[in-house]
């Protein structure tokens, strides 16, 4: 994995860079940052720009033998560990290597669904065992066997129970020119003992243009495509690139549709309509509803005056203009807390027909009925 396989983070990357040049590489570094960042794919990147033997002014070569062996995740001193779903008591993560290797090298943006989709996880919950820790300790204890550095790279570290106060020595106190990388989502669920001991680097999401420009690019999708999908994914790569293998839904154009049927009260229509949206296939549904909320949510801004904040293609935030002229932001957040419960309610296997007849219904009271709940949550016009 080079850095210029990664999209954006570009001072990110500078910054690891420098770390290597200036020679003030941290023996235990916490990459954190929400899922679709790219911060597995930063994390694997430094770790072959600090073993390349040739390395260059903003990236490793590429070319060597340590680079040629990073990039197939066969090098010996490069070790993985990430959550799993044991069978067996003594299980480890070196059970699953040819399975992680394939997921990764696959997709770099990998999340814990997709992995979970290359194991066979039944009903079993993914943790990281008492196994892995005696194992990350003993492979961690010898040294390095053909680079400089060994690596160890420790994906979700929240799935870390308080076994993982077995790896505090071995973190604190590890041998000669070893790195500990680990790769976390939510500081809050790392153990305090293991975030004490590692140097904090924060992966913020991606920016829209660099998602959009991602896709344009490397995904081969029409700007207008782009556009959207970047829109719905809110700085998640890996949601985009999911999105990209469902089937091509104007959610625009049909979200649309669905407030304008409910403001002008056409009951035999939104049956039909709703009828459509059973038929999507639940993560279309769920896509329909986040871009909807999301939707909902720039009207607020442009309601409230902060039209330079608003991200929407051209088409799009003609049409926001027009809603928020007949709109209030009161109306709007009972909307998006019925697009939210919908949301969760889908993600839960509800009758779609059912549960979007009910939505239908109710933004139809707030819109034409003008009966939005009244309360601290919701902020008059």
């Amino acid at each position: 994995m080079q850095f210029k396989q990664i999209v954006g983070q570009a001072a990110i990357k500078q910054r690891l860079i420098n770390s290597v040049k200036e020679n003030r590489v941290s023996h235990a570094q916490l990459f954190l940052g929400p899922e679709g960042s790219g911060s597995l794919a930063l994390a694997v990147a430094y770790a072959q720009y600090l073993s390349c033997l040739d390395k260059q002014e903003d990236d490793s070569c590429g070319e060597c033998s340590s680079c040629r062996k990073y990039q197939k995740l066969t090098h010996p001193d490069l070790h993985f560990s990430y959550p799993f779903f044991a069978k067996h008591k003594d299980d480890t993560a070196i059970t699953f290597i040819e399975q992680w290797r394939e997921a990764f090298l696959s997709s770099p943006y990998i999340n814990l669904d997709i992995w979970r989709g290359y194991l066979d996880a039944e009903n079993k919950q993914a943790n990281i065992n008492i196994a892995e820790c005696h194992q990350i300790i003993k492979k961690l204890s010898f040294k390095p066997f053909e680079s400089d550095y060994k690596v160890l790279i420790l994906w979700l570290p929240e799935y870390l129970d308080k076994e993982g106060n077995a790896l505090l020595k071995i973190i604190e106190e590890p041998q000669p020119n070893t790195l500990f990388l680990l790769v976390a989502q939510n500081q809050d669920q790392i153990l305090n003992t293991i975030l004490s001991r590692t140097q904090l680097i924060k992966v913020p999401a991606l920016g829209y243009e660099d998602i959009k420009s991602e896709l344009i690019t490397h995904h081969h999708q029409t700007e207008h495509a782009a556009a959207e999908v970047a829109y719905l994914s809110n700085g998640n790569l890996t949601d985009a690139l999911l999105m990209l293998q469902q089937d091509n839904k104007n959610y625009h154009t049909l979200f649309v549709q669905w407030l304008r049927l409910c403001f002008g009260n056409k009951g035999t229509e939104i049956v039909g309509f709703v009828d459509q949206l059973s038929k999507m296939g639940r993560e279309n549904q769920k896509n329909f509803l986040r871009y909807g909320i999301s939707f909902i949510r720039e009207c607020c801004l442009l309601i409230a005056g902060a039209g330079e904040l608003v991200h929407l293609p051209a088409a799009e935030l003609e049409t926001a203009q027009k809603l928020s002229a007949i709109m209030n932001i009161s109306m709007n957040n009972a909307i998006i807390t019925e697009l939210e419960k919908a949301h969760y309610h889908v993600e839960r296997n509800a009758n779609p027909k059912i549960l979007f007849l009910d939505v239908s219904l109710q933004i139809i009271s707030f819109l034409k009925l003008k009966t939005s709940p009244q309360g601290n949550q919701y902020i008059a016009n």
